[in-house]
């Protein structure tokens, strides 16, 4: 048996993750918290946060983090650079292997997030938050009265482009064949309105404007003809899915066909003393305040599942 055996750790540090941090502290749990490959999660790279409650002028999504950072750290949340490489959830202590060490845990949150899929560009990567977003409801506001893109042929991208047209004057919605997975009911919406426009079988190649630190256009290409054109649009939303980082979970828990982990009355999954909040189980809302709130759902169920197990 080890020596120091953790009462919870938490791995993730985004708004789930953090509020988890934060009442599991002040419970005086001493969470330990793993920072993951995305320190901050997905609001790291999102610039003004207008839709969290309590900032009537917003606030820049670093800078909430840094906010919940602070808040979990003042009431005893310790802090590590880091991720799972592995768990071992058929013993108690839970086994966590973080490859130089092993740590030992009676319960676990698991707030690990999920990841947006980018299309790998190096102009695309550099205007994240600066014209170019994975996420419709948090920055569509910003677009009013201009044209903008949505890459995707999903009913995600779908919703999304819908959403939009009620700020962007125009919508391009960008797809590489001129099939579509998305539903019919979905698609037939998106066909009629008057403001989204199809680009079919075709690419982005580039996102202009890396120098002025904001979207100037795409460069795209056709793929049946090879011609490249010049699409003027002022930001580039990205509809084609997210990967929920629980693989290493996999034949622990439960995990839907997309790899989210399956949670039943929110945050409980099928081993006693491990919950899973935020986006790595929600893939409806994906919201800050959201994940924020089963973040605090876990860390509720963390302490009753220590208070009965005499801890």
């Amino acid at each position: 048996m080890p020596e120091t055996i953790r009462d919870t750790v938490i791995l993730g540090s985004g708004c789930s993750g953090l509020t988890a941090a934060i009442y599991t502290a002040r419970a005086n749990l001493k969470p330990l918290v793993l920072e993951g490959h995305e320190p901050g999660g997905q609001l790291s790279i999102t610039t003004l946060v207008e839709n969290f409650p309590g900032f009537p002028e917003g606030i820049q999504g670093p800078q909430l983090i840094e906010n919940m950072k602070q808040q979990a750290s003042r009431f005893g949340a310790e802090f590590r650079m880091g991720h799972l490489v592995s768990a071992d959830l058929s013993k108690r202590p839970f086994a966590l292997d973080l490859g130089a060490e092993t740590i030992h845990a009676r319960t676990l949150i698991i707030a690990s997030g999920a990841s947006a899929r980018w299309l790998g560009l190096p102009s695309e990567q550099a205007l994240i938050g600066h014209g170019v977003s994975s996420c419709a409801t948090c920055d569509g506001f910003f677009f009013s009265g201009k044209e903008i893109a949505v890459i995707g042929g999903g009913d995600s991208a779908m919703e999304e482009a819908l959403f939009l047209t009620r700020f962007a004057t125009r919508v391009f919605m960008i797809h590489r064949r001129d099939q579509f997975r998305a539903s019919r009911i979905m698609l037939d919406r998106a066909i009629a309105h008057p403001k989204i426009q199809f680009v079919t079988n075709t690419v982005v190649e580039e996102v202009l404007g890396v120098e002025e630190k904001e979207v100037k256009g795409l460069r795209t290409r056709n793929v049946l003809t090879g011609e490249e054109s010049i699409l003027h649009v002022s930001g580039m939303f990205l509809a084609i899915g997210h990967e929920p980082n629980a693989k290493m979970f996999a034949g622990q828990l439960d995990l839907d066909e997309d790899g989210y982990i399956k949670t039943q009355n929110y945050v409980l999954t099928r081993v006693q003393g491990v919950y899973a909040c935020g986006d790595v189980q929600d893939r409806r809302y994906r919201q800050a305040i959201t994940a924020a709130g089963t973040g605090c759902m876990a860390a509720l169920e963390v302490e009753k599942y220590l208070e009965e197990h005499g801890r």
